[in-house]
């Protein structure tokens, strides 16, 4: 996987180097030599990870991290501080800055490239949120205040814990107290299946244990569904390069090295959680939006669009098996004497209390969708004529012999509604069946109104 990449450091050789080491690697490598420049080609060229030295005069990395964090535009876009320090301290105060990670000079090559690799496929499966996100705000779907996501959020969550030593657990629980609810296994090969049990915010790992393969542990949580898009931070021991490479290349989102430094591991676990919890507020926005494009928002039932789309696919599944698909095609009668009349208040009431009766008289395998003002489809898979006649005509009696509770002092009001029936036929269109139920239809309104006609047959 390639990507672009900016190398940041004020020491030209050093910025060399690390470029050479990237375009070896097919890395798409841009270079600034300063923070301020930094944040200017940031802001130009959008690089899809930032290596960027701690050191630097004027600004230093650890402000450089404050500001594209605390950018809504780049706080996304993975940053890895490399630096000569090696002190816990310096790692957590750029974990708390924002840092995605730490490399220390001299860079290792496996580490560097491993590393990059993780965190731009973690960066790529978030622009494809972002851009879910941005799409559902430029077409309406929400606005663009709402799709404005705060990723510095209070971190709580559930975390499940894979170790085989007790006293590491007790450790883990002490350092986590405030954090979020722990469950703990001690290993076993059914390690991963029993993290599917419940929905986890983070799963830590040790790569360490006798007993228990930590590798197959999260090469088993990355191939299930339901713990696929889960963070996993691992425990390694301190010069185990080659174990945590691979860690890395099979998905694992962050390490912690022991002997395990308390602040620092605090500092990532809660890296980890807020990275999920924006993910999660993505992936949520993103349902929510094609909820929005594909449902009516006065009645909840699916709208037009999505019906007559979704028709098609049945339609060619109807005509290869040879079984019937219908249709009812129903309008509330003198619904503009309702609006006229009461208002479109009351109007709106009327269409969801329509909606509610009529999803109470079909079955679940059938599509209810508002087609357009007070006009309704009900798609039937597999429903023979007098099938769907017989449901038609028990919704049109359930509507018209119970009045309508729309909130008047004069009480209730009498609504009925006419229906038209059409089954598909070898080598028909969703248009054609829905035009055949839509003469049905305008048959019943001509014949008296609080009718079920069928398509092609004389009056009901």
């Amino acid at each position: 996987m390639t990507a672009r990449v900016l190398v940041v450091d004020d020491v030209p050789p050093n910025v060399k180097l690390l470029e050479a080491k990237l375009t070896s690697e097919y890395f798409d490598v841009l270079t600034a030599f300063s923070g301020p420049e930094a944040l200017d080609v940031i802001s130009r060229e959008h690089p899809d990870i930032i290596l960027l030295d701690v050191m630097m005069p004027g600004m230093d990395g650890f402000e450089v991290c404050r500001r594209i964090k605390g950018d809504p535009a780049t706080a996304h876009i993975p940053v890895v501080m490399v630096t000569a320090l090696d002190q816990p301290s310096d790692r957590v105060a750029g974990l708390e800055a924002g840092a995605d990670d730490f490399l220390t000079k001299p860079v290792q090559d496996l580490a560097l490239f491993a590393r990059v690799r993780s965190l731009v496929r973690l960066k790529v499966m978030m622009d494809e949120l972002r851009n879910r996100e941005a799409t559902g705000a430029n077409l309406g779907w929400e606005n663009e205040e709402e799709a404005i996501i705060e990723i510095d959020v209070p971190v709580d969550g559930s975390i499940l814990v894979v170790d085989e030593q007790e006293r590491v657990m007790e450790r883990i629980a002490k350092a986590l107290d405030d954090v979020g609810d722990l469950t703990f296994i001690a290993g076993g090969d059914d390690a991963a299946e029993r993290a599917r049990e419940k929905n986890f915010d983070l799963i830590i790992v040790s790569l360490t244990m006798r007993n228990t393969d930590g590798l197959r542990v999260c090469s088993k949580l990355r191939s299930f569904e339901e713990t696929r898009h889960v963070p996993i931070l691992v425990m390694v021991d301190d010069g185990n390069t080659k174990l945590l490479v691979r860690a890395l290349e099979m998905g694992v989102n962050d390490y912690v090295v022991r002997p395990v430094d308390r602040l620092e591991f605090l500092a990532r676990v809660k890296t980890q959680l807020k990275r999920k919890r924006y993910a999660d507020k993505l992936w949520e926005n993103f349902h929510l939006s094609m909820q929005l494009a594909t449902t009516d928002a006065v009645t909840g039932l699916y709208n037009r669009h999505y019906l007559t789309s979704h028709m098609e696919t049945r339609l060619q599944i109807a005509h290869s098996s040879g079984k019937p698909l219908s249709v009812l095609m129903m309008d509330i009668d003198h619904f503009k004497a309702v609006n006229d009349t009461y208002g479109h208040a009351v109007g709106d009431i009327v269409l969801k209390e329509f909606a509610n009766r009529m999803g109470k008289n079909i079955r679940g395998v059938d599509l209810a969708a508002r087609y357009g003002g007070e006009e309704f489809v009900v798609m039937m898979p597999e429903t023979p004529t007098d099938w769907a006649y017989m449901i038609g005509d028990r919704l049109r009696q359930e509507v018209c012999e119970n009045k309508f509770e729309v909130g008047l002092k004069s009480g209730p009001i009498e609504i009925s509604v006419s229906i038209g029936v059409a089954t598909s036929e070898p080598g028909q269109s969703p248009s054609q069946l829905l035009e055949e139920a839509d003469k049905a239809l305008y048959a019943a309104k001509a014949g008296g109104r609080n009718k079920v006609v069928i398509a092609g047959s004389a009056m009901n």
